[in-house]
């Protein structure tokens, strides 16, 4: 069924074999759709090219380019020079990667090509782990989240910021999103395309029901959770201004937040939290609501 105001054609195409609930391939879905068939996808190792098929079941209806796990951006930045060459501007260059291949093991190629300001689409669907491989920890895995690579407490550290990384390094465009608020997701990969030039990343959280722990038909809820508790903010920032979107705009005021206890005990990943740790997390998010304001002078 289309969701009003949103384009009905679809890219992504019967075959895929991605697990119950994913949100990794409704983001994929949803970003397709607004930039629409004159798109050229590069992709790394993860699910994302694990899940879509085997050939000739391929799941994409787009031309894709399946790179090594760190070479998302470098093959973008590549295919984008080629295009400039020879004197093709219709087709956008997106690279779609989780938060194992920007985060960590990608964070070279993404943060040089952004230093360069070259002209492609970068998206990091965030499911918060290694997840293909078998839930290992990522430097986006929030703190005390249980993987199978950390301590039984869980992860000793707190999530790494890549939104504020990206927007550092002064490029056009950096927004966040979550798939469980499709139009706003949609109105930022829109505005990405529309600008048509320079280096411009989304960040988009896409909860993961395995790596998560929590039952699939929960996905779009637990995705609400994580903005309305203040977990995770939309923003889009443009020449270091960030601006709040969608449900955001009205969490500004702490007290309009969510317990974050409501998103936490939803999964198995943090059945283990003490007291402290909540307490722990509570103070992370009130901090980084404060730099984001900050940043927003809201």
């Amino acid at each position: 069924m289309p969701i009003l105001g949103l384009p009905e054609e679809e890219y992504m195409l019967p075959g895929y074999g991605s697990c119950p609930g994913c949100g990794l391939f409704l983001t994929t879905r949803h970003v397709l759709k607004a930039l629409g068939r004159r798109t050229l996808m590069v992709i790394p190792a993860g699910c994302i090219s694990a899940a879509p098929g085997l050939f000739p079941k391929i799941g994409f209806g787009i031309p894709t380019l399946n790179i090594a796990f760190e070479a998302t951006a470098s093959a973008a930045s590549g295919i984008a020079a080629a295009l400039k060459v020879k004197g093709i501007k219709d087709i956008t260059v997106l690279g779609v990667a989780g938060d194992g291949g920007t985060a960590d093991i990608g964070i070279q190629a993404l943060s040089a090509a952004a230093e360069r300001n070259d002209n492609f689409i970068y998206v990091c669907i965030d499911n918060e782990a290694y997840m293909n491989t078998g839930i290992q920890r990522s430097g986006t895995t929030p703190f005390r989240a249980r993987t199978t690579t950390t301590p039984v407490i869980g992860k000793l550290q707190h999530k790494k910021d890549m939104p504020l990384i990206m927007a550092a390094h002064e490029i056009p465009y950096v927004a966040t999103a979550c798939i469980a608020y499709p139009h706003d997701l949609h109105r930022k990969v829109k505005k990405a395309l529309e600008m048509k030039w320079g280096t411009r990343y989304i960040h988009i959280l896409s909860p993961c029901p395995p790596g998560w722990g929590f039952d699939a038909e929960k996905s779009i809820e637990m995705g609400r959770l994580a903005v309305e508790t203040g977990v995770f903010a939309l923003f889009e920032i443009e020449n270091f201004k960030l601006k709040f979107t969608g449900p955001s705009i009205n969490l500004i005021d702490p007290s309009k937040r969510k317990d974050v206890k409501e998103y936490l005990r939803l999964q198995r990943r943090f059945a283990h939290l003490t007291d402290e740790d909540i307490e722990e997390i509570r103070k992370w998010i009130d901090n980084k609501w404060r730099q984001y304001i900050k940043l927003s002078s809201e």
